[in-house]
């Protein structure tokens, strides 16, 4: 047991544990209902969408998480106000934002020049640099994360499954999206560091996707997604700290690999698991 130990004796380790627990862990949670809304194209638009909250951050000397929530919610804001035009749909207002956001970002950090050091890290992640104080926010954004969800968990369910129903019986759905999409931008700027902005999306949507494919029960499927999450976080620094490769590329693998595992042998709804079953009920019995 010595390999699994021998990581823990650095401080840097010890640390980036924490951090992708936090992180792999919020965002499964917000991911749940973002994958059950088939809102993935907006979770990639406020995954880009932060870069240049964070870089104008950086240079007014401000918090990056605090400049990156904001940018993602100002973008929010502006796809549901782009949206509401009558010509325009929702996926398109996505597609522009996310462009713009992104560009903007870049054409930011290419006028710091100390960019390629402070900032690409953000991109792409290294969690074996987190501090103690980025910690500490992760774990507030957690807290915060954690108690809207177990709050508004069933609204956004009933969202999920049948708007109208949920605008009839006086559910305030606008709110409930809005509140949704700020929950996503706080998930989003707590794993900015432990995969980077371009990587995000893979930690908000394949946890959750791969807990679908174990249970339908909505309750069910959000603490599936939690595990496979936090789960996905440790394997992943483990063959980072083993296999010298980039500790956010590391927790992205490890999420897909189960994602594919799952999707060929889950229990009920796997590829090779129902053909295996199928071909059992054809094959004759004997007596």
């Amino acid at each position: 047991m010595e390999w699994l130990v021998e990581p823990f004796q650095f401080t840097f380790f010890r640390n980036a544990v924490i951090a992708a627990v936090l992180a792999g862990g919020v965002c499964a949670l917000v991911g749940t209902h973002i994958v059950l809304r088939g809102m993935t194209f907006i979770g990639g638009a406020l995954s880009h969408a932060v870069l240049p909250g964070v870089a104008i951050a950086h240079i007014l000397g401000k918090s990056i998480l605090i400049g990156g929530f904001i940018a993602g919610v100002v973008t929010s804001l502006g796809i549901g106000a782009v949206s509401r035009h009558q010509k325009l749909k929702e996926d398109t207002a996505i597609g522009i934002l996310l462009a713009g956001a992104f560009a903007l970002g870049v054409a930011i950090m290419s006028s710091i020049r100390s960019y390629s050091i402070d900032l690409t890290g953000f991109l792409f992640g290294d969690v074996l640099a987190v501090s103690t104080s980025d910690i500490r926010s992760m774990a507030i954004v957690a807290l915060i994360v954690l108690a809207a969800v177990l709050l508004l968990h069933r609204q956004w369910t009933v969202q999920a499954f049948d708007h109208t129903y949920a605008s009839a019986v006086g559910l305030p759905v606008g709110p409930l999206h809005y509140a949704l999409m700020i929950l996503l931008s706080l998930a989003i700027v707590t794993a900015m560091q432990t995969v980077g902005v371009l990587l995000i999306l893979a930690m908000v949507v394949t946890p959750p996707a791969t807990a679908r494919l174990f249970s339908i029960r909505v309750t069910t499927m959000m603490w599936l997604s939690l595990f496979w999450g936090v789960f996905a976080s440790l394997i992943g620094l483990f063959l980072s700290y083993y296999l010298d490769i980039a500790s956010g590329a590391a927790i992205v693998l490890v999420s897909v690999l189960l994602f594919f595992l799952a999707f060929l042998f889950a229990p009920t709804q796997g590829i090779v698991t129902g053909r295996l079953r199928r071909t059992e009920r054809r094959s004759p019995t004997t007596t």
